[in-house]
């Protein structure tokens, strides 16, 4: 079986993570989307980060974020979460990650996520295993749009058109 190249999951905003205008703050945003991206992963590929010992010692630490907000997100309004690998190299992975209402007629944020493998015992950057690498290279899933800006506004326009 091929190993999916977007992943998917739901969440529903909560009361705790709300501004007074009961709209998803803006730094929960990204509290949601890794906590998706994190949950997608053990999910769909086995890969806990956590878990160092399956990963050789290794994990992944977030080098940037950037993330467009492009509608509210409602006091406990379900919402679809996906997350796709965009690029990779031998330390380095870069994920797009998408929050949208429940049916997928509106995008509420995109963000692209940098993550840097980096050996725990060292803090050092270190080099993704042969294993992840195959993965990787099974599930990757490049956009055409090869900076955010250019992707978030791909978003914009088609947002109008709708």
């Amino acid at each position: 079986m091929a190993n999916e190249k977007i992943l998917e999951s739901q969440s529903l905003v909560r009361f705790q993570d709300c501004d007074p205008f009961n709209h998803l703050n803006n730094a929960a945003y990204l509290n949601y989307l890794v906590n998706a991206r994190e949950d997608q992963l053990i999910e769909a590929y086995g890969i806990n980060i956590y878990d160092t010992a399956q990963l050789g010692g290794k994990s992944w630490v977030v080098s940037s974020n950037q993330i467009a907000y492009l509608r509210p997100a409602w006091l406990m309004e379900s919402l679809v979460m996906q997350s796709q690998l965009l690029r990779y190299d031998s330390t380095e992975t870069l994920v797009e990650l998408r929050m949208y209402n429940k049916d997928k007629t509106q995008l509420k944020a995109l963000m692209w996520s940098t993550y840097v493998h980096v050996a725990l015992s060292t803090q050092k950057r270190a080099s993704h295993s042969e294993v992840l690498m195959d993965l990787f290279s099974s599930v990757l899933a490049p956009v055409e749009e090869s900076h955010f800006e250019a992707r978030a506004a791909a978003f914009k326009v088609s947002k109008k058109n709708s």
